[in-house]
């Protein structure tokens, strides 16, 4: 039976894939907990989606490389919302990086925000879930992961790592009928690849929420956003490394 979330933790909900999250759920008449940064952001999409009568939508600041933050904030959520079935951890950076930067600070913001913030915020809940017996965990990858490529080394890196640790929570917790679903979507319309331009094969971040909420409702899944990305994965794993170094990627 697909899962029947009704109070739910975005983190990275104020843009891109996590605000849409947000709005999809909160329209099926979820209770969201709208965590991120940007205060300002969060207040504004609550109004929007609660509109004058409804408190669907409640907002969160906190920046996901206050690393002893978390625990504390997950409890705060769950009092708000009267529980928790589903958390989705949607926050990430891709700093531009140049073909010969090779900047320490960079990739410490990428691998702290992409992968340690999410062990942060999953590992409670985690603890919680496992002993509640249920619960949904999504974490946001990328196609990216799946091999280190030279356009942005440590993103890749942090990708690969969160779809390992994803997967080390889900064979942990799938026993305890806990469900942890990695989506591993292609390029996504949102503010974080605007100076990207138009990439082969991009698509708005709304549908991508769609794809992804999709994905959610399979236990213990791993999914390629949009389907035919699992495909040109495995053709790109297939590739020998002497050739995969000198494409443009």
């Amino acid at each position: 039976m697909a899962p029947n979330w009704k109070r739910a933790i975005i983190v990275g909900a104020s843009g891109g894939i996590g605000e849409q999250i947000a709005r999809k759920l909160a329209s099926g008449g979820c209770r969201v907990a709208l965590v991120g940064r940007r205060e300002d952001k969060l207040r504004q999409i609550a109004v929007d989606i609660n509109g004058v009568s409804l408190n669907l939508a409640l907002p969160f600041p906190s920046d996901v490389r206050d690393f002893d933050a978390p625990a504390a904030k997950v409890e705060e959520c769950v009092r708000a919302l009267g529980g928790l079935d589903l958390v989705v951890y949607s926050a990430g950076v891709m700093p531009r990086i140049g073909p010969t930067e090779y900047e320490t600070a960079k990739d410490r913001l990428i691998v702290e925000t992409n992968l340690i913030g999410a062990m942060a915020w999953l590992n409670p809940v985690a603890k919680r879930f496992e002993r509640a017996g249920g619960g949904t965990i999504v974490g946001i990858g990328s196609v990216s992961g799946d091999r280190g490529r030279r356009g942005n080394p440590a993103y890749s890196a942090s990708k690969a790592g969160l779809e390992c640790y994803l997967e080390s929570l889900r064979n942990r917790l799938g026993r305890r009928g806990v469900s942890v679903v990695t989506v591993k979507p292609g390029p996504v319309e949102t503010e974080m690849t605007r100076e990207l331009g138009r990439l082969p094969g991009m698509i708005p971040a709304g549908r991508a929420a769609d794809l992804i909420l999709k994905a959610a409702r399979k236990f213990g899944k791993t999914a390629y956003i949009p389907g035919r990305w699992w495909l040109a994965s495995k053709i790109m794993l297939s590739i020998p490394s002497r050739i995969f170094r000198r494409l443009p990627l």
